[in-house]
C-alpha cells in the first residue's frame, strides 16, 4: 500500500508595466509555504488570482526578475485579458451598487 504524496503547491506572480518593460516580468515564484505567502499577498492586495497548473509550471522555470520568453507572450496575453475583464466587471458592478445606494 502506497501513500499518495500531497500535491506541491506552486505560485508565480507577474508584473506588467508597458512603460518600463516590453513583457511581463516574474516578480515572485515559489512552492508550498512560499506559494501560500505569494497567494496571500496577492489576495490581500486585491490582485486577481488565476489558477492554471500547466502555466505555473512553465513560469516557475523563469528566474525572478526576468521577463517572460517570447514563446509565452500569447498565453500570458490571454491571461491578462481575462484578468482585465474580471477587474472591469468588478469595478462596474461596484460602481453600479454605489449608484443604486445613492452614494
Amino acid at each position: 500500500m502506497t501513500a499518495e504524496k500531497p500535491a506541491r503547491k506552486q505560485a508565480v506572480a507577474l508584473l506588467y508595466n508597458p512603460e518600463k518593460s516590453a513583457a511581463p516580468q516574474v516578480v515572485a515564484s515559489g512552492s508550498n509555504l512560499v506559494a501560500e505567502k505569494i497567494i496571500a499577498a496577492a489576495a490581500a492586495a486585491g490582485v486577481h488570482i488565476k489558477q492554471d497548473h500547466d502555466l505555473v509550471e512553465l513560469l516557475a522555470k523563469i528566474p525572478v526578475g526576468r521577463e517572460i520568453p517570447l514563446e509565452l507572450y500569447q498565453t500570458i496575453a490571454e491571461v491578462l485579458a481575462f484578468v482585465y475583464t474580471v477587474n472591469n466587471r468588478y469595478k462596474m458592478s461596484k460602481e453600479q451598487g454605489m449608484r443604486t445606494r445613492g452614494e
